[in-house]
């Protein structure tokens, strides 16, 4: 955190009881209910509970997709009349959307969006909209606490509406963000059937890392519980989203922690292009990444011809390296409303890019090859560009930083284009100059020769191997020009006839363990 630029923004909340000051670090968003933990208060579990609906709090809107920002119907458990009031549709999905902690006491204006984005994907569902307001206003570790009680009206109201509907229980799919995603889970873990899947949209952190599963969004909640983690940075409890997998696929885009163009400079541009209105987001500084999570899912509605991919990894560092890029045994899925609900005995944790704004899909490429040097070269920090052309377009200077850069190594690094180029024909890479001066520069020219290039595709699977374009060598001089790759026919053929033949004797693997 040292060598960022710290910008600091005190919310005071309406209650006027405290305040907390957030930043860029969520260790000072989250200090003030970072030693509170969420634990599990015997609640009576008896049959007659679950039908007594005078304790319920939560309201149940029906939202449509004509006034998707509008509550114009509730349905009220124990009040039958109220189903076909709202027209409730019992033949098709049901979605149950789940809001978290807020500071205004309203709804925030993702609501409207997901519900919008659901109706798109699903035109004859229900799109019901759980309204926990007045307790979701509170100080946060007493919305954290209220998380049980209102988890309990979510289940009320699912297990009385499937009874009373005979709804089937594999067309019933909650999602809740941040704190409602604990509530999902809670009233998954409640109801006496198992709900078909719970999506948590960046779980809450704070009080919730450290406890146990009765309190928690966890893969027992749920038929299948799919996670997105988006805003995880900081130590554990004290990242506003929870950073240990709660789900079977838990899913970290650009590693979980932190979320392309949330930094506070883009942030504050577009709250400033907004004007007087724009004053009203002055909460995204804190919350860009959190509410990514929503964003991402909704960009799996809306745009299905570009879906995004991930992969299951052991640590983003590895994924860093491209070296995750397998769809073999189900290591790759797709992320939001698509994915491939794959069931494995411990949580899958998957890894991917994505661009700043929707769509948000990227492509991803591992490329390997081996540095030779005469000399006993290293560098650390290298910036590099590198230009892909395929067959389809190209996409020229494509920036990455090299951590470590030495002689006579062989490294594997990722990169990603949101262009689809094609089939790759030809790649050129190119050694940047340090902004700072090098003793080398004056000294002589600092000097590489490679051979061939080894890339991944990740989207298609494909393997293709690059040599020089001229000579045996193509050497990559700092600040000097393009070394130039091109596509091995030779080595195209036999990766073919070897694919063929596995694919022969083995059977695609994509998919063979789905639930």
């Amino acid at each position: 955190m040292a060598k960022e630029n710290i910008f600091v923004f005190t919310v005071w909340i309406i209650l006027g009881k405290f305040s907390a000051t957030f930043s860029s670090d969520p260790e000072a968003a989250t200090s003030v209910f970072a030693n509170t933990t969420v634990t599990a208060t015997p609640l009576t579990t008896n049959a007659e509970w679950i039908i007594d609906y005078t304790d319920i709090v939560s309201k149940f809107s029906l939202r449509t997709a004509d006034i998707p920002d509008d509550d114009m119907c509730y349905i009220v458990p124990g009040r039958p009349e109220t189903i076909k009031e709202c027209e409730f549709n019992s033949e098709t999905q049901s979605f149950i959307v789940i809001h978290g902690w807020t500071v205004t006491g309203m709804f925030e204006s993702w609501v409207p969006k997901l519900v919008s984005a659901l109706y798109e994907r699903e035109p004859s569902a229900n799109v019901i909209v759980v309204d926990w307001l007045t307790r979701a206003n509170q100080h946060y570790p007493t919305s954290a606490a209220y998380t049980k009680l209102v988890g309990r009206d979510v289940a009320k109201f699912v297990s009385w509406i499937q009874k009373e509907l005979q709804l089937p229980w594999d067309r019933i799919h909650l999602l809740g963000y941040s704190l409602g995603a604990h509530v999902a889970g809670i009233a998954g873990d409640l109801t006496d059937h198992k709900i078909s899947r719970i999506t948590g949209l960046d779980p809450a952190g704070p009080t919730f890392e450290h406890a146990d599963d009765q309190s928690t969004l966890s893969r027992d909640d749920a038929q299948f519980v799919d996670v997105l983690h988006t805003n995880t940075r900081g130590s554990p409890d004290r990242s506003i989203g929870i950073q240990r997998p709660v789900g079977h696929i838990d899913i970290y885009p650009n590693g979980g922690t932190f979320q392309p163009g949330c930094d506070i400079q883009n942030t504050l541009l577009g709250i400033a292009l907004e004007g007087i209105k724009g004053l009203q987001n002055m909460d995204q500084i804190v919350k860009c990444s959190h509410e990514r999570s929503i964003h991402l899912f909704i960009d799996s509605l809306l745009n299905t011809q570009q879906q995004s991919m991930a992969y299951r990894c052991n640590s983003k560092d590895a994924f860093n390296k491209g070296l995750c890029l397998s769809c073999r045994k189900n290591r790759c899925n797709t992320l939001g409303y698509n994915i491939n609900k794959v069931r494995t005995a411990r949580s899958a944790k998957m890894y991917l890019k994505t661009r700043e704004m929707m769509p948000y899909k990227v492509f991803h490429y591992q490329v390997k090859m081996h540095f030779f040097s005469k000399e006993q070269l290293s560098f650390t920090e290298q910036p590099m560009k590198i230009s892909l052309y395929g067959t389809h377009t190209e996409k020229e200077d494509i920036s990455f930083v090299l951590p470590v850069l030495n002689g006579n190594t062989t490294l594997s690094f990722l990169i990603t284009t949101d262009t689809d180029v094609g089939d790759l024909m030809i790649v050129k890479l190119r050694w940047e100059k340090d902004a700072y001066i090098s003793w080398s520069d004056w000294w002589g020219s600092s000097q590489f020769h490679i051979r061939k290039l080894r890339i991944k595709s990740g989207e298609t699977q494909s393997k293709v191997i690059f040599t020089a374009k001229e000579g045996e060598f193509a050497y990559l001089v700092r600040g000097g020009k393009d070394a130039e790759f091109v596509k091995s026919k030779e080595s195209s053929v036999n990766r073919k006839r070897k694919l063929n033949h596995k694919l022969k004797m083995e059977g695609s693997l994509f998919g063979q363990n789905d639930a």
